[in-house]
C-alpha cells in the first residue's frame, strides 16, 4: 500500500491519549458520525477494520467514537490545501480541535493541519513536485529539526547528474513524525516503544455511496429502455427530490 494516510478527527483534548487505553467505540455513534460527514448518502455497516487501515477504497469510510473524540478514515475528504477542508466539518469540529493527517507516497506528498475551536493554527501541505502548497501558522515542535536542516535528503553518489533534492527535507520522513506526534503511531517508520499498535485498536466499516450519482446512471439508464409509461419513474422521482433537497 505504501504510506497513505487519510485521517481526520474531531476531540476535545488529544487524540492519541484518547486512543490509548480507550472503551470499545460505540457503533451507532460512529454511524451518526459518518452520515453527518456525508449528509445525503447511503450508509451501509460493513466488516470493521483497524487504525492501521489508513487508506480504505474510494467507498469505504472507517469510524470511531470515543468518549471526547470522534476518528475518520476516508480518503474522499482529502485535499490539496487543508485550509479549504468543507465548511460543514469545520462546523462539526466547532468549540473542539480537529486534527488531520493526509499523506502519499506515489507522489511524496504530505499534509497536516490542526484547528483549535475553529481557528486554523497550523497547516502545512508540501510535495516535491508542488513544492509548498500551504504553509499556515508556526511549526510545531516536531518540525523544527526539519526546517533547520537536520533531515536534509542527500543525493545518490551512483547519479552523476542528479539535481537537488526540491525540498529542505522528505515529506514522507516528515509525515511519520506528524503522525506520531498528532495520533500516536507511525505506518512504515520505525516505532517506538511508546507508540500505539494500530493494529490493536478496531476501527467500524462503512460502504459510503453518493445517492445522487447512483441514481443518476440508473434514471440514465432507464430512460434508454423502452416504455409505455409516461408516468416519472421512481429513479426520476427520486433523483428530483434528491436535488430539490440539495437545492434547499
Amino acid at each position: 500500500m505504501g504510506a497513505k494516510t487519510a485521517l481526520l478527527a474531531f476531540t476535545d483534548g488529544d487524540v492519541r491519549s484518547a486512543l490509548a487505553g480507550a472503551p470499545p467505540s460505540d457503533r451507532a455513534e460512529a454511524e451518526n458520525l459518518v452520515r453527518r460527514i456525508h449528509p445525503g448518502y447511503a450508509i451501509e455497516r460493513i466488516a470493521d477494520g483497524t487504525l492501521d487501515d489508513t487508506y480504505p477504497p474510494d467507498d469505504v469510510t472507517y469510524a470511531l467514537a470515543l468518549p471526547g473524540t470522534d476518528l475518520l478514515i476516508d480518503h474522499r475528504l482529502v485535499l490539496d490545501r487543508p485550509s479549504e477542508l468543507p465548511e460543514h466539518l469545520r462546523r462539526l469540529g466547532k468549540g473542539r480541535r480537529i486534527v488531520l493527517h493526509w499523506m502519499h507516497s506515489v507522489v511524496d506528498w504530505l499534509a497536516f493541519a490542526i484547528w483549535e475551536d475553529g481557528t486554523l493554527v497550523r497547516s502545512l501541505s508540501l510535495s516535491p513536485d508542488s513544492g509548498i502548497m500551504e504553509n499556515v501558522g508556526e511549526p510545531l515542535e516536531f518540525e523544527r529539526p526539519y526546517w533547520a536542516g537536520e533531515h536534509a535528503v542527500e543525493p545518490d553518489p551512483t547519479w552523476d547528474d542528479e539535481e537537488p533534492y526540491a525540498l529542505p527535507f522528505h515529506p514522507l520522513e516528515m509525515g511519520e513524525d506528524a503522525l506520531r506526534f498528532l495520533f500516536g503511531f507511525v505506518v512504515e517508520g520505525l516505532p517506538e516503544d511508546t507508540d500505539l499498535n494500530a493494529e490493536e485498536i478496531p476501527m467500524h466499516g462503512f460502504r459510503v455511496t453518493d445517492l445522487s450519482e447512483s441514481l443518476r446512471c440508473a434514471y440514465v439508464s432507464d430512460k434508454t429502455r423502452p416504455s409505455r409509461r409516461s408516468r416519472p419513474t421512481a429513479y426520476s422521482q427520486a433523483l428530483e427530490a434528491r436535488e430539490r433537497s440539495v437545492q434547499v
